[in-house]
């Protein structure tokens, strides 16, 4: 298929949209194929060679390849961005409305819960836990402390799938409602336990665990089981096995 558009038409539009109010990059085929397919408003996509990446498009997403094939541009993406994905494409998309996805967080009844994520440092864990969040159908994703979850890096590492749930940033006084089960070593062992879907699942930083604030804010503490002289496990591996406790067969005799 031949270009519509010159050579550097894609870089073009990407510096006039980079950096604008709302705007996120979206760093590698996978990341806009799951925006795409979760309702993303993307603005540009540049591509080194758009060819590849609509084949891409059609062999591994074809539910979004007409989007794909609309949206790609050419350009030179080592110009635009610090390094290039292994996909060789990149886009521009718009972050969801803020409000509606506090009002997500805050509807209730909930049918999942939300992961709190206290004072993350780690901008791979935080992307990951996303992709978890996503794939398990909680509520959404919450962050509190510094970290800006919807950093660049960590919608890289959550390959897009910010667009999947609800991803926010939230100061201790503007969490949802619900019971908060704080993961703790001193706490009971989870698998005494039957969390529900309206919970608030938190987890502490990678080196500090839960902060005091949030330990005196939680109304259960919960251990996942650990081999002894064993320090601690992954966050995404905590988040991944609470998630996985929480959505395994229920006693419904109880």
């Amino acid at each position: 298929m031949s270009e519509q558009w010159g050579p550097d038409e894609g870089a073009r539009q990407w510096r006039e949209t980079v950096g604008g109010d709302g705007v996120i990059v979206l760093d590698g085929f996978h990341a806009l194929k799951h925006a795409l397919r979760f309702g993303a408003e993307v603005l540009v996509a540049v591509a080194d060679d758009p060819g590849a990446v609509r084949a891409l498009a059609a062999g591994l997403a074809p539910d979004v390849a007409p989007a794909v094939e609309r949206l790609v541009r050419p350009g030179a993406l080592r110009e635009l961005l610090p390094r290039v994905h292994p996909t060789g494409v990149a886009a521009l998309a718009l972050r969801p409305d803020r409000a509606a996805g506090l009002a997500a967080l805050a509807r209730t009844p909930r049918t999942a819960p939300i992961v709190l994520l206290d004072n993350p440092r780690n901008l791979g864990n935080v992307g990951a836990v996303v992709r978890l969040a996503a794939g398990f159908g909680a509520t959404g994703v919450v962050t509190r402390g510094e970290l800006d979850p919807w950093h660049q890096n960590v919608v890289r590492a959550g390959a897009g799938l910010h667009y999947a749930t609800t991803v926010d940033r939230l100061a201790l006084d503007e969490l949802p409602a619900g019971p908060v089960y704080a993961l703790d070593p001193e706490g009971e062992d989870i698998r005494a336990l039957t969390l529900p879907d309206d919970a608030l699942l938190a987890f502490g930083s990678e080196r500090h665990g839960i902060s005091p604030e949030l330990r005196a804010r939680a109304d259960h503490l919960v251990s996942l089981p650990m081999r002894p002289q064993v320090s601690s496990y992954n966050l995404a591996t905590s988040v991944a096995m609470t998630l996985f406790h929480w959505g395994g067969p229920r006693d419904e005799t109880t």
